[in-house]
């Protein structure tokens, strides 16, 4: 949490009013929140499965990641009362699978240029005309 009077705070407010882009970029960034959503979607719901598919992730960030994506109503967490102990599950809202096919076209896009897509300036007229209407 920031102090309401951080310039921290004011600047992240500004970018959130100015474009719900940034708001949409601030909630999935995180090093591990776009797996998260994506091993959820897989099935990977319980802790205990996301973290054998993130090894790497402690239980400490796991589980906060968990909650950030839980209180901007990506994910849901529901007990599982058929089991004992009672377990947890969590399961993506339809805000969190809207945004599964926004990852895939991030995922995909980072494979194009990691594998060595050219990079240039585009001369075409239809290229620079979208990039100004974008502004």
């Amino acid at each position: 949490m920031r102090k309401k009077q951080s310039s921290n705070y004011i600047n992240e407010q500004f970018l959130f009013e100015t474009c719900e882009r940034n708001s949409a970029i601030s909630i999935v960034s995180g090093r591990w929140k776009s797996q998260i959503i994506y091993y959820i979607s897989q099935g990977y719901n319980r802790f205990h499965l996301l973290k054998q598919q993130l090894p790497a992730i402690s239980e400490t960030v796991l589980a906060r990641q968990l909650k950030e994506l839980e209180s901007h109503a990506i994910l849901v967490k529901r007990e599982m009362t058929d089991t004992i102990p009672t377990g947890v599950k969590y399961l993506l809202t339809n805000k969190g699978w809207d945004l599964v096919p926004i990852l895939d076209s991030l995922c995909n896009w980072g494979k194009v240029y990691a594998d060595g897509k050219e990079i240039f300036v585009p001369t075409d007229p239809k290229l620079v005309r979208y990039r100004a209407s974008v502004k």
